[in-house]
């Protein structure tokens, strides 16, 4: 990724160079993705300032800058704890966090992982800005840890979503998806579906089939097939799922639950048929469902899936496990007796989780309004934001 990114700094060059010699485009700085820290020496170049716009949790945030700092300045070496059971006291959760949950990639020394995890952290602080999806109402204590530290000022300005994201369109096989769930009773059908990138093996698969069964829920069950070993790409649809699931599953369950490969994701979670959300905890899933109130059971596989799951599991009591050990070997599968139990928990009406998602919805549907929390946060960015701009550029303004 980093020289995909670096072989598009000429190309951003020559067009920010384009319209700043328009006498109708002042530059007042850049925003760039948490991924792209590189734009920041284009910034300088025009001598603006730079933001960041980061797309996960204030407390994986908060997570990355105590972990560089002590890397950096206290000789942390992350592979010391490798594997071990140790926890530490990170200021942006309010539970010490287990090393088990923590991003592989900071222990890939040799790959790179490591320094790339490192390299981003350290630009992140060189910015004017930062601009969180996230709402002060849902991560107080990771945004209230930021106050009176000497990392950039932080702006939670979400949850950002495409609520059209899901739309099925023209699509046959999302319409049928939602023709089904229309014949479904309210808050009765757990949606399982773990992310553009995640997908099972056949051994993994059956766990998860015979879970299901053993439960008795209603299920829509988005299964895709993981890419070949060693390749680096989306996972695929199974030609047959019949070959994948044990034998006579899709016609003993016909009448409670439908296997589907790709799921428009936003339209089901905002169906009044789904109760409930198997997820793999990547941070855009897990604001969508919150924003539609639908409870989640836990089953991160990577990234910075794991510590999201651990925080709204541990820290915010917002969601129920299913898998909690995060870094067991990859052949690891997760038993039917697991699933089933975590299904069992993640749909009882009386779950106290289900409470305080019903109520955290309500919030999340007004911090972006007037008066609301991200509301406000929006409008201080852009203040500061125009305070922040070169003496020339602000008198052209």
């Amino acid at each position: 990724m980093s020289e995909f990114l670096e072989a598009q700094i000429p190309l951003l060059r020559d067009a920010v160079q384009e319209l700043t010699l328009s006498n109708s485009v002042r530059l007042a700085g850049f925003v760039v993705d948490m991924f792209s820290t590189s734009m920041i020496d284009v910034a300088d170049e025009f001598g603006v300032p730079s933001y960041l716009f980061y797309t996960s949790s204030a407390a994986f945030l908060g997570f990355k800058f105590h972990l560089q700092f002590l890397h950096d300045y206290e000789d942390l070496d992350f592979n010391e704890f490798k594997d071990s059971d140790a926890e530490l006291e990170v200021p942006s959760f309010a539970n010490s966090v287990p090393v088990k949950v923590f991003p592989s990639v900071m222990f890939d020394k040799e790959g790179g992982g490591t320094e790339m995890f490192l390299y981003n952290t350290r630009r992140f602080r060189q910015v004017k800005g930062i601009m969180v999806n996230t709402f002060v109402e849902l991560e107080s204590h990771a945004i209230q840890s930021f106050s009176g530290s000497t990392i950039p000022p932080v702006y939670p300005v979400g949850p950002v979503l495409n609520t059209q994201g899901g739309s099925v369109g023209g699509r046959q096989d999302a319409t049928a998806v939602m023709s089904w769930l229309d014949d479904q009773p309210p808050s009765s059908v757990v949606f399982l579906c773990f992310g553009s990138m995640g997908g099972f093996g056949g051994d993994q698969v059956k766990e998860i089939a015979h879970g299901l069964e053993r439960s008795g829920h209603r299920f829509l069950w988005s299964l895709r097939q993981p890419p070949p070993k060693g390749k680096i790409e989306s996972p695929s649809n199974y030609a047959n799922v019949e070959e994948v699931l044990p034998e006579g599953f899709l016609h003993r369950t016909a009448r409670i639950g439908k296997v589907i490969g790709w799921a428009p994701q936003v339209a089901i979670l905002a169906h009044s048929a789904v109760g409930g959300f198997v997820s793999h905890c990547g941070w855009n899933s897990t604001l969508e469902s919150i924003y539609y109130g639908v409870p989640v059971a836990t089953w991160p596989m990577f990234a910075e899936q794991q510590i999201n799951a651990f925080q709204m599991v541990k820290d915010l009591g917002l969601e129920v496990e299913i898998k909690m050990d995060y870094n067991k070997d990859s052949s690891y599968i997760v038993s039917a007796q697991e699933i089933e139990i975590g299904l069992k928990n993640l749909m009882n009406i009386d779950n106290e989780v289900r409470k305080k998602r019903e109520e955290m919805k309500k919030i999340s549907k007004k911090v972006m309004i007037e008066g609301g929390s991200s509301h406000f946060s929006l409008g201080h960015f852009i203040e500061d934001m125009m305070a922040n701009i070169p003496c020339k550029q602000q008198s052209d303004i």
